[in-house]
């Protein structure tokens, strides 16, 4: 019987493609002889598009524009048939695109993802997926929207600064001349998280540590954003503050929703559907899944957990393999059709998965061959 091996990107290690092909040979490796590699899965963060460009085609598109500190970077967006366009957004403002650089997520901005939403405009796109997902800022979008033509405006009627810390001074915006690009383009927001902008489940309360926010900065920014809000609700015509996955990649959920008037959608069940997953699982009988951290941000919204519920609901076992792991209640594994959860930080104590993912990841699938190949039998 088939194991379809289908991993999100383990990021700033292998892409979601590299994941499933190393764990599919390892298993092939270790005797489980009906293991195929699926081209990945993903649910709005890192490796979204080219998720989409191996299961759908397309051609990729390159830009200069602005990374999450200011400084150009080289970043991408796929051009779909049918005058679409996929952007990830961490391709321009993703923590992954700091280099090195130390963490500044209340001046970190989503100005470069407002360009790429631009150029794909430009290029012709009607309609334009963006995932939300790996974000090193917390702006709600802010910067993105002044690169697409608005202003945002202190008491004074000057331009707000770039990043989370320049929304405290926020007083209104307004769509400048520049937006009108964007009228008659359909907008969609791919999330990876359910959370709303603000409150105790909220961008800053929630991400703002991961992003390297002190408690101090929490507290800030959780004022910032509820003033961006109040400063956006004439725009959205209801409460910014509360939108579901209105909190996805720092706010940009929430941003694109009042400015541009986008759908926010789950991103991995989008993924899924237009990748041609659920046809490669029928024809399987058992799902090997993964990704860098399994832990309960999973359960929310992440590819793993909806790859997984999916063929739970056919009755297909689900293994996980995973850089680090943080234990989930049984009832949730459960939910999930998980049998068993291998952490490569467990599985080999003291060496760098991170540097030795890929190889790491094909010695622990052949391994546990015989045990999942048991499952499926």
């Amino acid at each position: 019987m088939k194991i379809l091996c289908a991993c999100n990107a383990f990021k700033g290690t292998l892409t979601a493609a590299a994941a499933s092909r190393a764990l599919a040979v390892g298993l092939r490796r270790g005797g489980a002889a009906g293991a195929r590699a699926f081209p990945g899965i993903a649910d709005g963060g890192d490796g979204l598009a080219e998720v989409i460009r191996d299961c759908r085609g397309g051609t990729f598109l390159r830009r200069r524009v602005a990374g999450p500190l200011g400084s150009p970077v080289s970043a991408r967006f796929l051009m779909l048939p049918g005058r679409r366009a996929v952007i990830e957004m961490s391709e321009a403002a993703g923590l992954r695109r700091l280099g090195g650089r130390r963490k500044d997520p209340m001046r970190a901005t989503t100005r470069g993802v407002g360009e790429l939403m631009r150029a794909a405009a430009l290029a012709g796109a009607r309609e334009i997926f963006v995932g939300l997902g790996g974000s090193a800022s917390n702006d709600a979008g802010a910067g993105c929207a002044a690169a697409c033509g608005f202003r945002l405006l202190d008491a004074g009627g000057r331009p707000v600064p770039d990043g989370a810390a320049g929304l405290a001074a926020l007083a209104r915006i307004e769509a400048g001349p520049g937006a009108g690009l964007f009228r008659g383009v359909r907008i969609t927001g791919l999330a990876d998280v359910i959370n709303p902008l603000c409150g105790p489940e909220g961008s800053a309360r929630v991400y703002g540590p991961q992003k390297g926010a002190s408690p101090a900065q929490v507290r800030e920014m959780e004022k910032a954003l509820a003033r961006w809000a109040r400063a956006a609700r004439p725009l959205l015509g209801v409460d910014a503050a509360v939108l579901p996955r209105g909190a996805a990649a720092g706010g940009l959920g929430a941003g694109l929703a009042a400015l541009f008037g986008a759908k926010l959608i789950d991103g991995a069940a989008w993924v899924l559907e237009n990748s041609g997953f659920a046809r490669a699982l029928a024809s399987c009988g058992a799902l090997v899944t993964g990704e860098g951290r399994f832990d309960r941000q999973t359960l929310y919204g992440k590819a793993p957990a909806a790859a997984a519920r999916l063929a739970a609901a056919a009755g297909k076992p689900v293994f996980v393999f995973c850089g680090q792991y943080e234990p989930l209640p049984l009832r949730d594994l459960r939910e999930l059709g998980v049998r068993k959860v291998y952490p490569l930080s467990r599985l080999f104590p003291g060496l760098d998965t991170s540097r030795r993912c890929g190889g790491l990841l094909g010695k622990a699938a052949a391994a546990a061959a015989r045990e999942i190949g048991a499952a499926v039998d």
